[in-house]
């Protein structure tokens, strides 16, 4: 059964600084409300308050600001700055927090000092229980929202979601179900929720059939895809719209507010979560972001049939269900030990301080065998010793709503090693940060305190991968050294894409 959807539906990009900086007794923080609370837009500026100790910001598990970047490197560009977020590098790289038994999270905060006299890096740590085992995990039902608009038939777009829905199709249980929906200039459900126990077969035949059309509506395709996920829901099911494309709306509504908007019944009511997946060496980084941030989900990247099974076949099933709804952080600063302090990246996950325990106020979903980093840069005060910081997590119960907290603590005298003779978490954290910085400010130009060169970086790097024998670190390590490869010694500043 095939129905036609047609929308009425401007890209408007996001770009931020790497680092918001903040003096005890200032400001530090910007406003992110729930749909039903919302008294200015998104795009309002930070809401200034009375306790500049305090940075508040909801959390992400997005990667694929990285995965877009190391393609770019790949191809032999630099990528362009405003897609470059500092959090999204950070998180791609695993960390050895310490799980909890159940639902909720663990908080841990440590760190080490730079090579800038009086600045430290502090790493508040989250992580949620281990990830499902296949047969533990709730029945998913699953509605993929395929862009086939013209611009998705080159190589690694069109070609790619198939053989990426394909694999997952198969990797999916029995019990789970699949809707599947197109959009170019129009949308189309191709395929109602059928469960793959009768209709696998049937699922594999629709994702074979696809083939690029016409211009882009977006807008159209997301509200036709939670109409379908809404007409298919399952109670007791993970319910999510997996949304396919590279973004590029050209036709209707490019507006990931406005977008949202018309299915702000279906994601609040129901609680149908969005993951977006981004394709194509041309993609919407900012809408697709926009859009994951704003539909209670998260994002990822590809670019080549391995990175497609590791998300398809691997991550997006392993982290189907919920832990976590709104989670928030705050992280409160001692005034008698911090001078200063600036939390790198999360730029568009500002949180007012007044907003943590206000439940109206949007944070960030969670799933099982997610893990949460941020970094900030401190500057302490000369012989600074005692209580540090204190790390808050909270978070609403994916069921029944109900609120909870975990909390976790650090001294100044627990910053008494070089970040580069830290653990391996840490480490990596801070390879991944310095980066991101290089990538956004300058490699001659870096706002981190003790920032390395990119060479002197990627050296660093190399050294950890092979200390380590992580694949994942020894990528990062080749993606600075093309870094340096081209950026001149004489450049200020490196030239975008």
């Amino acid at each position: 059964m095939r129905r036609r959807h047609q929308s009425p539906f401007l890209l408007i990009p996001a770009a931020g600084l790497l680092l918001t900086g903040c003096t005890v007794g200032g400001t530090d923080g910007g406003h992110r409300a729930a749909d039903e609370a919302r008294a200015a837009p998104a795009t309002a500026p930070a809401v200034p308050d009375d306790h500049g100790h305090l940075s508040t910001f909801a959390l992400d598990v997005d990667t694929a600001s990285w995965d877009f970047a190391r393609r770019t490197l790949a191809e032999g560009r630099l990528p362009d700055p405003s897609t470059v977020r500092p959090e999204e590098f950070v998180n791609s790289f695993r960390q050895d927090y310490d799980r909890p038994g159940g639902d909720g999270f663990t908080v841990t905060v440590d760190g080490a000092r730079t090579d800038d006299a009086d600045w430290s890096l502090v790493r508040v740590g989250l992580a949620t229980r281990a990830a499902d085992r296949e047969g533990d995990r709730p029945p998913a039902a699953l509605t993929f929202v395929i862009d086939v608009s013209g611009s998705m038939a080159g190589p690694g777009r069109l070609d790619l979601a198939r053989h990426s829905l394909g694999v997952m199709t198969d990797r999916l249980r029995d019990d789970d179900s699949v809707a599947i929906v197109t959009f170019s200039d129009e949308a189309e459900t191709v395929l109602p929720m059928t469960r793959l126990g009768e209709g696998r077969d049937e699922v594999h035949a629709a994702i074979e059939d696809l083939e690029p059309a016409d211009s882009t509506d977006l807008g159209a395709g997301v509200e036709a895809g939670y109409e379908t996920a809404v007409e298919g829901l399952r109670e007791g099911a993970v319910n999510r719209v997996v949304l396919v494309s590279d973004a590029l709306a050209n036709d209707g509504d490019t507006d990931a507010d406005t977008i949202l908007e018309r299915v702000a019944h279906e994601r609040r009511e129901h609680g149908v979560t969005l993951f977006g997946v981004g394709v194509g060496g041309d993609y919407g980084d900012a809408l697709m972001e926009r859009l994951a941030d704003r539909g209670d989900g998260h994002t990822a990247y590809v670019s080549s049939e391995a990175e497609a099974r590791e998300v398809f076949s691997e991550r997006l099933p392993r982290h189907l269900g919920l832990t976590a709804r709104d989670a928030k952080a705050q992280v409160a600063f001692d005034p008698g030990t911090v001078e200063e302090y600036r939390l790198v990246g999360y730029e568009n996950r500002r949180v007012a301080d007044d907003g943590f325990r206000d439940d109206r106020v949007d944070g960030g979903e969670t799933g099982p065998g997610h893990t949460v980093t941020a970094l900030y840069a401190v500057r302490t005060a000369p012989g600074a010793e005692g209580h540090l910081a204190t790390a808050t997590v909270r978070w609403l119960d994916p069921d029944t709503r109900a609120p909870h907290e975990a909390s976790g603590e650090m001294s100044a005298g627990a910053l008494d090693g070089s970040v580069w003779t830290a653990d391996r978490g840490l480490r990596t954290a801070a390879t991944a940060a310095y980066f991101a910085d290089a990538l956004r400010t300058g490699a001659q130009d870096p706002s981190l305190p003790g920032a390395p060169g990119l060479g002197d970086l990627a050296e660093r790097a190399g050294d950890l991968a092979a200390r380590a024998e992580d694949e994942d670190v020894r990528e990062l390590a080749e993606a600075i050294e093309a870094a340096a490869r081209l950026v001149r010694p004489d450049q200020a500043r490196p030239e975008p894409a």
